[in-house]
């Protein structure tokens, strides 16, 4: 009766609660891990978060966003296309607060510079508004010299 019921786990629960996160439509595989329902909460998402603030610098492309709550700042899972000075290129997810004016300014195809794992390499990104703008220039460049060969 009460433990006829097969345990969920968290991310089949969220994807049953919010379909629009599963992984199939956020575009990631089956290693993406999931996005935490409260990443506050969540010692590996504050451990993942982190880690990324001192990830390696990349490009991504704004290709689709979803607010996932509105309790104070915004959060959203951004979608973004990912592409590195290495030339790998991989669909990355940011799970960002942002300010209302951010908000409101997204756009599809915007460029972001990002930051993420190498060494992890699990779909997870985050915005580095805190790039200096001559990395990101020079990041810029060499992938802009890479696609020109």
């Amino acid at each position: 009766m009460f433990g006829s019921r097969k345990r969920q786990s968290l991310t089949d629960m969220m994807a049953q609660l919010r379909p629009d996160l599963s992984r199939e439509s956020l575009g990631v595989g089956p290693d993406f891990p999931g996005v935490a329902p409260n990443p506050i909460l969540s010692g590996a998402a504050r451990r993942r978060n982190a880690e990324l603030r001192t990830g390696v610098l990349a490009l991504g492309v704004l290709v689709d966003w979803r607010e996932v709550s509105s309790d104070g700042s915004p959060r959203v899972v951004l979608m973004l296309d990912v592409e590195t000075a290495e030339g790998v290129t991989f669909r990355g997810i940011a799970d960002q607060s942002l300010t209302i004016t951010a908000l409101t300014r997204l756009a599809p195809g915007q460029i972001f510079p990002v930051r993420y794992r190498p060494s992890v390499m699990d779909h997870y990104v985050a915005l580095a508004p805190d790039a200096d703008p001559a990395d990101v220039q020079r990041l810029t460049d060499a992938i802009a010299r890479r696609k020109q060969a």
